[in-house]
């Protein structure tokens, strides 16, 4: 999960939603839709434009999944016309939010939450610019929309799966930054091994979080560094876990490596999207993934402003509206007990109904 960290209607939309976009060099590259619009232009004429975060557009996760909303609604709609400008680092938040506030977009949309103060700031500075911010809420600013997501819930069904899968006993999670999109999927992920522990009455640990220690916990320090994310997993594998679930963007692809490198001993959980999708020379590794459909609320977002009203507020994605949820198991469809199955899906039922009630400080509210 990459933040500024992800529900499988929003994989399924990054498989299809056009051709590669420009790569972009650094904070003054750029990139745009290479697709003419194929459906039936609607409402009005709007430019979109996306910040996106450090990784790149091609990130397996966050960004790539993002951009994908916004090649999608175009598509849909020739008259919304994207375009985006990558981020090397936080220090091209501002600048790159700014080209795009006074240079004719419509709407800015700014991709996680750690641009969070900067868009606050160029927001005030140009109120009559719309934007919107993935992974934050509108911070009570008029021109800003929050969409976000209570991963939680969706790393609550990964953690009771982690368990119920585990052969060791021992599963592990790692995130890449200590920051609320990321510490909330890895809350989640404890709180649904602990749930399965005191159902089953067994005893299954968790390396690299604990919920009750939010200051704690093991961190890459970076969304791309996948050595760094090849050598925390097998540190995990090495204290005996059997399965890893990396919040860490890009840098998670390296437990893709340290998995391949297991001799099928080590098997993973993926983040944001389905990660036989987007990181598919892994698949047979991925038991499911934990997603968060960022291409539909980027999507739904822009077809709301094209037809002449610009959404505000707040968004939250969640189990009950399609926006986290859990990835088909993919190569592991006939692994996976029809018992675990069931009662994955019934945890998930609970959780919509409000019989498990999850307590990560990092809900969206």
């Amino acid at each position: 999960m990459k933040i500024a960290a992800v529900t499988a209607a929003a994989t399924m939309v990054l498989a299809g939603c056009g051709s590669k976009p420009g790569t972009g060099g650094g904070a003054g590259g750029s990139g745009s839709g290479s697709d003419s619009g194929t459906g039936t232009a609607s409402g009005k004429k709007i430019s979109a434009c996306m910040v996106l975060d450090t990784g790149g557009v091609d990130d397996k996760s966050f960004n790539e999944n993002s951009w994908a909303g916004m090649q999608k609604a175009a598509k849909d709609n020739p008259n919304i016309t994207i375009k985006y400008v990558p981020s090397n680092s936080g220090t091209d938040y501002t600048p790159n939010l700014t080209k795009y506030a006074q240079g004719g977009c419509s709407t800015v949309i700014a991709v996680g939450g750690l641009m969070g103060d900067a868009v606050k700031g160029v927001a005030a500075k140009f109120p009559k610019v719309q934007f919107a911010e993935i992974d934050n809420s509108n911070q009570g600013v008029s021109n800003i929309y929050g969409i976000e997501y209570n991963t939680a819930q969706g790393g609550f069904l990964a953690g009771y799966l982690a368990a119920g899968m585990t052969k060791t006993g021992t599963v592990g999670t790692w995130g890449g930054l200590p920051i609320p999109p990321v510490t909330i999927y890895m809350d989640g992920f404890w709180e649904g091994v602990q749930y399965y522990n005191k159902a089953k009455g067994k005893n299954v640990k968790v390396l690299g979080w604990d919920e009750k220690n939010q200051k704690g916990g093991t961190f890459a320090s970076s969304f791309t560094d996948q050595n760094k994310g090849k050598s925390i997993t097998q540190s995990m594998q090495s204290q005996g876990a059997d399965i890893v679930f990396p919040v860490a963007g890009g840098a998670g692809v390296g437990a893709g490596a340290a998995a391949a490198a297991a001799g099928g001993k080590l098997n993973l959980i993926w983040v944001d999207t389905d990660g036989c999708t987007s990181a598919a020379q892994y698949c047979k590794y991925f038991i499911s993934s934990a997603t968060k459909n960022l291409s539909g609320g980027v999507e739904t977002y822009l077809k709301a402003a094209s037809s002449g009203n610009f959404p505000t507020g707040n968004y939250i994605g969640d189990l009950k509206n399609g926006g986290v949820g859990l990835a088909p198991y993919n190569q592991f469809d006939s692994k996976v007990p029809d018992a675990l199955k069931k009662e994955v899906d019934q945890v998930k039922a609970d959780i919509i109904s409000g019989k498990i009630t999850i307590t990560s400080p990092s809900q969206p509210k």
